[in-house]
């Protein structure tokens, strides 16, 4: 059996080769950047372990013998699971290897612009000391914390942010309203979500209901004083639309890690919106977390090599179909 790392950027793999080493599985490790490099290196490939190559129909109708797909993180837009899914190849994820890291960095975001650090610093460095901020600031315990979504890194940021004193809420279609009370969590729609939001933190999934959830009409609907964060998905958020509606006072700050396109463009205007602290999809990182996600992205892939059952394939119902 042969499983192909088509592209990485960690600083080894010490890890993947340990794993399928001790499967008995041969192991290559390219660079792929362009479905045609994938269909070049992998066609004969049991197993790929992708990072960021395009696994789109093209490369996918040029793999001759794979049996799964096992991309390196939570996220699966560079891989067409329906082209996949008709070969009969199974494409799974890794959803929980840096849950705590990434409720912790959209926590970071949160609390750094609820007591306006940024903004204070910059102002410091410029030469004025004032020991009021230029703008209202609100205490944590008078602010309500909402989160789109209610998955395991949802409940991993209301479970830290719990501690401050924020009012909990949350909005999610799919957990029962008993669930969240349970949790000491109100339950909210989404137009209620927007509407009553002190802090709005995203936690979605990408679909086409999803993208564009956080939209010119929808910030239009905030507080002004509201505070967003993205650490899940970029295109849940019109960008260009954010940096406008920060600078137009529209809301009051947002602090983003991840964004429609990667890396973000130069150019980009939300470079230069005011009170928006970016960060460059570090999120998920940590020592730990790296090492977790490699070693369990080879588990994974062993299993479906071996036809055991898969921890997180995200094509099943598309095979089923």
């Amino acid at each position: 059996m042969k499983a192909v790392i088509t592209d990485h950027e960690f600083p080894h793999i010490d890890n993947e080769t340990e794993v399928l080493r001790e499967a008995g599985i041969e192991m290559e490790v390219h660079q792929c950047r362009t479905p045609g490099e994938v269909i070049a290196k992998c066609a004969d490939a049991e197993a790929l372990l992708v990072q960021w190559a395009p696994l789109n129909a093209e490369a996918i109708a040029g793999l001759k013998k794979c049996k799964v797909i096992v991309r390196y993180g939570i996220g699966t837009d560079n891989v067409d699971l329906k082209s996949a899914a008709e070969k009969g190849i199974a494409v799974c994820n890794v959803p929980d290897y840096a849950t705590g890291e990434v409720a912790d960095h959209a926590v970071s975001l949160a609390l750094a612009l609820g007591r306006q650090l940024p903004m204070v610093d910059a102002r410091l460095r410029s030469g004025i000391w004032n020991i009021v901020p230029n703008d209202p600031m609100p205490s944590y315990r008078d602010m309500r914390f909402v989160t789109l979504g209610y998955g395991r890194i949802a409940r991993g940021v209301l479970d830290r942010v719990r501690a401050f004193g924020f009012e909990l809420a949350a909005y999610d279609p799919y957990v029962p309203a008993e669930v969240l009370l349970e949790a000491g969590v109100k339950p909210v729609t989404q137009d209620e979500a927007f509407a009553t939001a002190d802090i709005l933190s995203l936690h979605l999934p990408l679909t086409e209901e999803t993208r564009h959830v956080v939209n010119a009409t929808s910030m239009r609907t905030m507080k002004k004083n509201a505070i967003i964060i993205n650490t899940s998905r970029g295109p849940l958020i019109d960008t260009v639309a954010l940096a406008e509606a920060l600078t137009e006072k529209v809301v009051f700050a947002a602090g983003i890690d991840v964004y429609e396109k990667e890396p973000l463009e130069k150019d980009h205007p939300i470079l230069n919106a005011p009170r928006a602290l970016l960060t460059s999809h570090m999120a998920w990182h940590s020592s730990a977390s790296v090492a977790r996600l490699q070693k369990m992205v080879a588990e994974e892939a062993v299993r479906g090599l071996r036809g055991e059952a898969l921890r997180s394939q995200v094509n099943a119902s598309l095979m089923a179909a």
